[in-house]
């Protein structure tokens, strides 16, 4: 075969037979611009046999082989030097079995409203962002709030992936089951996966309260809250004695709805949420002074409201405005005593935050690497403005989570060696001896799944 001429030189590797995907690589950029790579090829398969020409070729010619979606993942999770898959052509329903439904990789979870609807189904839980990819979205473990829900990846109840040695591996109740905990959750690291099923839930409604509280109440009141409303969290805006607490309830699908009106919609989520936050978010790193009051006034202006509607528009919230974040898993008890050390480390070293500190839940499941393995957790986030250095302020938070046995979330920055990490999962080994077991050449290795894994 006659060797493309945008393929390396015959020297460097042996050539084999290029897949008809395959394409001269170009720089990759995550979303919050926190990562890039350039990959010296990229891969678009548009059929399951087109990834598996992929794998092999990757792993024929000494390459690793990474799959992105939505590239929103803040970490280097998806970067890689060797063939970048783009895994967008695989997408939509390709099976439906009961609750069961089964979405091509490439399914972007905001999709998914206008696919499930029809079913009478619905996710039984999601975060406020989906602009994921399913598969993106239970790799690096994304959660939406809830005592009693786990995160997306609780959901999955089968996979199909793509082994390091082009095999077709289904991973379900039936086949392979003892997989399922490692590949519902797997990094990236264990193939790269053409398709997931989900357990669904009946269409539900939810109806969402948002307040404005002094946050020091909130904080005492964590707990009980947690426990007693279906989904549950907060924002504490630095500078201020605020939180903006939502509280979601779980309503039947026949409910009676009364959605926010156009207008307020408008004016608070894209209008105020991105519109006017996006300039204050430009002007106070110019000018770090105004934060502070701008902050009290934001609280004073937002986070008031009550209205009932598809559960879908009120979980997801459209965020334009770019930013870096870093999260970590906590004992759920832990939280109010981190969250304080968060605000009197920003108090006692005078940084001008703009962005809140948001508090979230979930309830304790047995994925192998899930950041709620084993233990109800609370979540922890803190952001800061995609052209602000996050380093200082992310580092010393943290020490804060770290010293409350804290799990950084995979796909948001975080500094943690394999060697730490261990020590905080249970399932850590376990999760090592699969991955040695479908990829021992670890062609789906990159520097990040070096630093968290190890090897």
């Amino acid at each position: 075969m006659t060797t493309p001429e945008w393929m390396p030189p015959a020297e460097r590797r042996a050539s084999s037979p290029t897949p008809a995907s395959l394409s001269p690589g170009s720089e990759w950029r995550n979303w919050g611009r926190s990562e890039r790579s350039r990959p010296e090829f990229a891969a678009r398969p548009e059929s399951v046999d087109e990834v598996t020409a992929a794998v092999n070729f990757a792993r024929e010619n000494g390459l690793t082989i990474k799959a992105w979606g939505a590239g929103h993942s803040f970490t280097s999770i998806a970067a890689t030097e060797g063939v970048h898959l783009d895994v967008g052509a695989l997408a939509g329903v390709m099976a439906v079995d009961g609750t069961h439904v089964t979405l091509g990789a490439g399914t972007y979870l905001f999709e998914l409203p206008a696919l499930l609807e029809p079913l009478g189904l619905a996710l039984a839980n999601m975060g406020d962002i989906d602009r994921q990819t399913i598969a993106g979205a239970i790799s690096t473990g994304t959660h939406g709030t809830g005592a009693r829900f786990g995160g997306i990846a609780t959901q999955v109840r089968g996979i199909t992936l793509v082994t390091a040695a082009g095999d077709l591996l289904r991973v379900n109740a039936t086949e392979n089951p003892e997989l399922l905990p490692a590949a519902a959750l797997g990094l990236g690291a264990l193939g790269i996966l053409v398709d997931v099923t989900i357990e669904c839930v009946p269409t539900f409604l939810l109806h969402a309260v948002e307040r404005p509280e002094p946050a020091a109440t909130v904080l005492h009141e964590w707990l009980q809250r947690s426990a007693e409303t279906d989904h549950f969290e907060f924002y504490v805006w630095p500078h201020t004695t605020t939180a903006l607490t939502k509280s979601n309830t779980r309503l039947p699908g026949d409910a009676p709805r009364y959605p926010l009106t156009k207008f307020s919609h408008w004016f608070d989520d894209e209008f105020m949420a991105n519109g006017v936050y996006r300039t204050i978010c430009a002007v106070g790193k110019a000018a770090p002074a105004i934060i502070p009051p701008v902050n009290r006034l934001a609280v004073k202006l937002s986070g008031n409201r009550e209205f009932a509607d598809v559960s879908s528009s009120v979980f997801v919230t459209n965020r334009t405005v770019r930013f870096r974040e870093m999260e970590y898993a906590l004992p759920i008890e832990a939280v109010p005593d981190a969250v304080r050390a968060i605000q009197k480390l920003i108090a006692d070293r005078r940084w001008k935050v703009s962005f809140p500190i948001e508090v979230r839940s979930a309830a304790a499941d047995s994925l192998l690497l899930s950041t709620a393995s084993g233990r109800a957790t609370g979540y922890v986030a803190v952001h800061r403005y995609w052209r602000e250095d996050p380093a200082e302020y992310f580092r010393e938070v943290e020490a804060i989570m770290m010293a409350h046995d804290g799990r950084p979330h995979w796909g948001k920055l975080h500094n943690r060696q394999a060697e730490s990490l261990a020590a905080t999962y249970p399932g850590f080994n376990e999760f090592l001896s699969i991955r040695d077991r479908l990829d021992p050449g670890r062609v789906f290795a990159n520097d990040y799944l070096r630093q968290v894994l190890g090897r």
